[in-house]
């Protein structure tokens, strides 16, 4: 693989979140019947016109402020004609020659995604455009006695398609551009990102070259809506080309789809270019104007991006790098934690932090939930990280009390403590009590302490946990056994 570099470039379909299609009033809604959510504009009666929909350009703004693109202040939109059985018109509304997002990139950490002790590879992935145009219908090839239906739902569907430069070299920097992404247009609210219905869609561009040589041919996979296939699909397609270009085969461009099942890529049909569709303006729609002011009004609108966020959460939490990319993954952990801090106080940030990464995020990965809809509300969190810092629970009885929120059997961490009494046991005069009484029923695991056995004296503090349920303040365990035992 040395003797060969890998270039990738990434095209991906993000649906927008308009209540509307892109040039009519039809609802967007998923999951309707076939054809109920199609008017007359979706299915290109004669005679009817397009409107563009002012909050599907509020989206693309949104995008190319956060990305930190050009906003074309005069932008068209283009007829971009191909025969498909479920394009009504024979022709796509997109834009070609002038984009509305022009430029941009996008920053990605290659390598530590899973791994605080590992070292991520910072890299900028260049975008060339972001453009405004409308989804086709759907082709549907089950249940038709060997005939295909036509579902008209999501024709005119709004897509913001954004196309990057061909800067990636290997699957795993693609998937942490795809995630990157994926995670940036649901943090700005410009689509829910969910990629089994088909809002957040990717094709990606795969070809090979000897290091430093001229680009190879490429091959587009298709419709990658899973981060897993994209990298079993881009790994196979690299294999692949290396094989074909070794025999002495040349690879011939071509739009590739891939199966999951086999783990392959195959041949769908041979690659079109631009000159392929005959694109031209749309006589129907006017050219898109965005002044200064619209730019602004947007601008103000939108929340703090996450790579600000993580440069606060570190200088006023102290939090790590690693810690703040963790919490700023998405929107709604943000959130989640920006109020459980303002709850408990910015001097538990990092406790916080903690517990939204380990027993949180272990409990709603077993559930398949999202933080928004964990049991657990972020001020009821700060409320047990509030009884940890002054002593109330120790660490281990603050896990007990986190299940009885998660099971709600409380309303907050206080009301479980009081109720299950679990309090922590603080007076030295009842915990020396309670080591005298092991000291005296242990004398074995004493003198094999004494004798200098470390593990005898772990046995000790167990016991003495043991005898308090628990509720013991450990430290004071651990402190006074010490002392008792002259080590």
């Amino acid at each position: 693989m040395s003797q060969w570099e890998v270039v990738i470039g990434l095209e991906t379909h993000a649906q927008l979140r308009t209540k509307s299609k892109i040039f009519s009033g039809s609802s967007t809604a998923f999951g309707a019947d076939p054809n109920v959510q199609a008017n007359a504009v979706d299915i290109a009666l004669p005679g009817v016109l397009p409107v563009l929909n002012r909050e599907a350009v509020v989206c693309a703004i949104k995008f190319g402020l956060a990305v930190g693109a050009t906003i074309a202040p005069r932008s068209v939109f283009a007829r971009k004609n191909y025969f498909y059985p479920d394009l009504p018109k024979g022709y796509q509304i997109s834009q070609f020659e002038v984009p509305v997002v022009q430029g941009g990139g996008l920053a990605i950490k290659v390598g530590a995604a899973n791994d605080p002790n590992a070292t991520a590879i910072d890299k900028q992935v260049r975008l060339t455009r972001a453009h405004l145009e409308e989804d086709a219908g759907k082709s549907l090839h089950e249940d038709f006695h060997g005939r295909s239906g036509i579902d008209l739902n999501r024709a005119g569907t709004p897509l913001l398609e954004i196309v990057t430069e061909p800067d990636m070299r290997s699957s795993a920097e693609a998937v942490a551009y795809a995630r990157a992404l994926h995670a940036l247009v649901q943090w700005i609210g410009i689509c829910d990102g969910n990629m089994q219905e088909g809002s957040f869609r990717c094709d990606a561009n795969v070809s090979v070259r000897r290091p430093g040589g001229p680009l190879g041919t490429r091959r587009e996979i298709k419709n990658l809506n899973s981060f897993r296939f994209m990298q079993q699909a881009i790994d196979f397609e690299v294999q692949w080309q290396i094989n074909e270009i070794t025999e002495g085969r040349a690879i011939q461009q071509a739009t590739v789809l891939f199966d999951p099942d086999t783990g392959t890529t195959r041949a769908m049909r041979s690659k079109e270019d631009a000159h392929d569709y005959r694109y031209f303006p749309d006589p129907d729609l006017l050219p898109l104007e965005i002044g200064p002011d619209w730019i602004a009004e947007v601008k103000s609108g939108m929340p703090e991006l996450p790579q600000a966020m993580q440069a606060r959460f570190h200088a006023e939490y102290g939090l790590s790098a690693y810690d703040a990319t963790i919490v700023t993954a998405s929107f709604s952990m943000a959130d989640y934690f920006v109020t459980a801090v303002a709850s408990a106080g910015a001097a538990n940030a990092k406790t916080i932090a903690n517990w939204i990464m380990g027993e949180l995020a272990a409990r709603l990965n077993k559930s398949d939930m999202p933080i928004e809809a964990s049991p657990i509300a972020a001020a009821q969190l700060a409320g047990l990280i509030q009884r940890i810092a002054d002593n109330t629970i120790s660490n281990n009885i603050a896990k007990k009390v986190f299940e009885a929120l998660w099971n709600g059997e409380g309303s907050s961490a206080d009301e479980i403590i009081d109720k299950q009494g679990l309090k922590q046991i603080t007076d030295s005069g009842a915990i020396e009590k309670i080591i005298d009484e092991v000291l005296a029923t242990n004398q074995k695991s004493v003198e094999e302490f004494r004798s200098g056995k470390e593990k005898a004296f772990n046995a000790l503090v167990g016991q003495a946990m043991k005898a308090t349920r628990g509720k013991a303040n450990p430290q004071q365990v651990t402190d006074l056994l010490k002392k008792k035992l002259g080590a």
